[in-house]
């Protein structure tokens, strides 16, 4: 290879580690950090002694957005009682990833050996109070606040609110929220939308290349025993679900979630003796040369990951035909097609005649597509999911859906990918 200045390949990925993972499991987030982060260290052969980084997405709680996240770097450094001489831990990265991508600077730096890093969501269980409980009393409740809302601003017509919202107070909206939410455009699932109208403008890509995504998925759930949803769908199925955001339909979104992902970052030099071969980082895209903006984005049909994935290519000599198997984000169905096309697998405004065989991206086709389930059908782990399969793929790991039961070679060459809108990152992994 001749780009042999890319500190990247000072990093190898030695350990991974999984919690239970399912709807609504009612188990403390740091619970699931512990399970996920103590199997990460075994897997590697590695003990608690040895680490010596620690890195998250997003860190510790985010303010509205209930069991987005499950701890941050110094609650899991108290937990497992560790000596670390590097952390990092914060939202403002290149999508999901770019925590495990700033681990390898870090190794590749010798700011430390070996950097646990962790993601952990319990959205499942936060969305019913953080425990189980009977839906009744919940809609009555709510529904007593949105009319004790609508008397109190029906008393107060002319009260001046400046506050984010709560009881008896008008939502304001600020940053950049105030363009869209007015506007009912509340969430990731409207923005997201935006960008695949205007690819279906612009290409003629129709909510089939969609179902194809949604239906390969499910396929590939099938085979994993951790899967929130396994049972099979049909083409039939998907076009028969509910809208969510024209044109999204409800398989078109990643099902929320508890569970937690955990991999070792570790440095090459420092990994000669590990439990298992070292997977070792070939190069990293971590690339956003627009507007980092949900919706001023420069080329709404390609978002950041047009840049996340061109820098990819720029730092290796392979190309997109070496690679075995692709882990591509699917908050929404859009945002992975949109990497197939950013990624070099098929051309930009191609991906409706490539999803159209769906053999190419089945786990006996051309490019092995999300092969647990990603996150429409295995559950939304936010981006830590992809490099988690990844990394069992080219590891022999897989089980049931592992390639070589798919009249496929073993894997040697992977590409993990997360984030969407102004988010992007992704990961050449090699086990050469």
């Amino acid at each position: 290879m001749a780009h042999v200045d890319n500190l990247e390949r000072k990093a190898a990925i030695t350990g991974i580690g999984q919690s239970d993972v399912g709807r609504r499991l009612n188990r403390d987030p740091l619970e699931l950090t512990a399970d996920a982060c103590l199997q990460a260290i075994e897997d590697a052969g590695l003990t608690r002694d040895d680490i010596d980084g620690l890195c998250t997405y997003p860190g510790a709680g985010i303010a509205g957005a209930p069991g987005f996240t499950g701890g941050g770097v110094n609650e899991v450094q108290d937990m497992l009682r560790l000596k670390l001489d590097w952390v990092n831990g914060g939202m403002e990265q290149s999508g999901q990833l770019g925590s495990v991508i700033t681990a390898c600077a870090a190794v590749a730096a010798g700011y430390a050996k070996h950097v646990l890093c962790f993601r952990t969501v319990w959205e499942a269980t936060a969305a019913v109070g953080g425990r189980k409980l009977d839906m009744q009393p919940l809609r009555e409740k709510a529904a007593a606040r949105k009319a004790q809302q609508a008397e109190v601003v029906e008393d107060k017509p002319h009260k001046k609110v400046t506050g984010s919202g709560g009881m008896g107070a008008i939502p304001r909206a600020n940053g950049v929220q105030q363009w869209s939410l007015p506007f009912g455009a509340a969430s990731a699932a409207c923005w997201i939308a935006l960008c695949a109208q205007r690819h279906f403008h612009e290409f003629g890509t129709t909510r089939e290349a969609l179902c194809s995504i949604a239906v390969n998925s499910r396929r590939n759930a099938g085979l994993n025993p951790k899967a929130v949803y396994r049972d099979p769908m049909t083409r039939e199925d998907y076009f028969n679900a509910r809208m969510i955001s024209d044109p999204f339909c409800l398989f078109d979104c990643d099902a929320p979630a508890d569970g937690s992902t955990a991999v070792i970052v570790s440095r090459v030099d420092a990994a000669k003796d590990m439990r298992k071969p070292v997977i070792k980082v070939e190069s990293i895209g971590s690339a956003i040369r627009g507007r980092p903006s949900w919706d001023q984005w420069d080329d709404m049909t390609t978002m950041s990951l047009r840049d996340a994935g061109a820098m990819l290519w720029e730092r290796t000599d392979y190309k997109p035909d070496d690679v075995d198997v692709a882990e591509l984000y699917d908050g929404f169905s859009f945002i992975t097609l949109a990497w197939l096309e950013a990624l070099g697998f098929c051309g930009k405004g191609e991906a409706k005649d490539f999803l159209k065989d769906t053999s190419n991206i089945a786990l006996e086709g051309k490019i092995p597509l999300n092969t647990h389930g990603g996150q429409l059908s295995a559950g939304r782990l936010h981006g830590y999911g992809f490099l988690h399969e990844a990394c069992t793929q080219l590891w022999g790991e897989g089980g049931e859906r592992q390639l070589q039961n798919f009249g496929k070679s073993a894997p040697k060459l992977a590409v993990a990918a997360a984030g969407g809108g102004p988010l992007g990152g992704c990961m050449l992994l090699s086990a050469e």
